[in-house]
């Protein structure tokens, strides 16, 4: 009699568990990914960023998921076109029923679709995308962005000119004769943005400041002006191929500079450069989050170092012919992580699931510590009404890089430096002074 009763009560759960296995393999998050992976922007780094994202969706459902939910991706090409993406988007939203949408690359798809998918309720993680207008003064409440913000991009490189001019180009800071240029989209403008509100804070004397079309098929014009001005650095912000372009156009018409510093995007993707410009490219600076391979394992949390390794491995696996492993790749990748790690498991388990208030209110918990992410900083969203970039990450921060022989180097700031930069410009390159 007592076998009996305890094979009932076996045989029970073991239909209670096989019930609850079957429920839990049907539960998912549909997300809607969309990034660059045909036309311009993505050569410049999208389909990089795409590359990372796909890395981390594929761990995850690898491991089975976040606490039960398979994550059940859906990518979608917006071709480099703000209105591709917009109808991308909506469809995503209205025809496959995604429960949110994550990715982007181009802020000038960014702010449109972010002002769509708001209204529609619809939560949206931004791994890119650094335009501050993306979120500036429009208090949207459902999109979020962990990635650094334009306007911080630009005062970065001023900074380290600061730190750095009287040292080593022997000019007073308020001396430096400071050039401005970027492609006149969302990214550009918001980059030369905060390049010109920190130079005029640093009293340095900006003898140019100008915007051009990403798709311009000629920059001689702008170089012409360049030479003009003479001055002794030039800040670029662009995608590719305009950076290809005006570097070529410069080399043809004799610009000379002390130093080039570019803002992410297109400049970087240090192969890229290099196969564009060969040598040339050599001492050319880009502003980015750092490349997850150049930190210091012991800088980050226990567990991510591990993460940095895995990513790595993929990387070479769809990019075997990679020289110089693209900073993008890295942020696709951490981006992505901080939403898969920390806030999507926050909704399901403290807010009850995965729908548009309990990912925003997973979203707005998050404090994630220096070293807690693979890029290294943290992350933090300002509470409603706090701020007037809501959704922006307060502890994301940038760094200087170098490139030289297609290695990357940490210029600035100076705790994370791996190599003392090389300013001005040596013989060598075609552009020095």
């Amino acid at each position: 009699m007592n076998f009996l009763k305890f094979f009932k009560i076996l045989l029970t759960s073991a239909i209670f568990m096989i019930f609850s296995f079957v429920a839990s393999a049907d539960k998912e998050i549909k997300i809607g990914v969309i990034f660059d992976y045909t036309g311009p922007l993505a050569g410049g780094g999208s389909d990089l960023q795409a590359l990372g994202v796909k890395i981390v969706i594929d761990h995850f459902n690898k491991k089975g998921g976040v606490e039960g939910y398979k994550i059940n991706a859906v990518y979608a090409d917006a071709q480099s076109k703000p209105e591709v993406a917009i109808n991308e988007a909506t469809r995503l939203v209205e025809q496959e029923k995604v429960d949110m949408l994550l990715g982007f690359y181009s802020s000038a798809q960014c702010v449109p679709v972010s002002a769509k998918l708001n209204a529609m309720k619809k939560f949206m993680w931004i791994t890119t995308c650094i335009s501050p207008a993306v979120l500036k003064d429009r208090n949207l409440k459902y999109v979020f962005r962990p990635q650094v913000h334009g306007g911080k991009y630009g005062e970065y490189s001023v900074d380290f000119l600061k730190g750095t001019s009287k040292e080593k180009l022997g000019i007073d800071p308020k001396k430096l004769k400071v050039a401005i240029i970027h492609e006149d989209g969302p990214y550009g403008s918001g980059v030369a943005g905060g390049n010109e509100s920190q130079a005029k804070k640093h009293g340095m004397n900006i003898v140019l400041k100008e915007g051009y079309s990403s798709t311009a098929p000629d920059l001689s014009s702008l170089v012409t002006k360049l030479k003009r001005k003479r001055p002794d650095v030039i800040l670029h912000t662009g995608y590719n191929p305009d950076i290809t372009l005006f570097l070529r156009q410069a080399k043809e018409q004799g610009l000379k500079f002390k130093a080039l510093i570019g803002h992410g995007a297109g400049y970087g993707v240090a192969d890229k450069l290099f196969d564009a410009i060969g040598s040339d490219a050599n001492y050319i600076y880009n502003v980015d989050p750092v490349s997850i391979w150049l930190l210091n394992p012991k800088s980050i949390a226990p567990g991510l170092p591990e993460i940095t390794k895995l990513v790595g491995e993929e990387y070479m696996k769809a990019k075997p012919d990679t020289k110089s492993k693209s900073a993008h790749v890295g942020m696709g990748a951490s981006n992505s992580y901080v939403f898969f790690s920390d806030v999507l498991p926050r909704a399901i388990k403290k807010y009850g699931g995965i729908d548009t208030e309990s990912l925003r209110k997973a979203a707005l918990d998050t404090n994630i510590p220096a070293g807690g992410t693979l890029l290294g900083y943290g992350v933090k969203f300002p509470k409603d009404g706090s701020s007037n970039m809501m959704g922006q990450n307060q502890l994301a921060a940038p760094v200087v890089m170098q490139y030289i022989d297609r290695e990357i180097k940490i210029s600035w700031p100076k705790n994370l430096q791996t190599a003392d930069p090389v300013l001005p410009l040596p013989k060598s390159s075609p552009y020095a002074k």
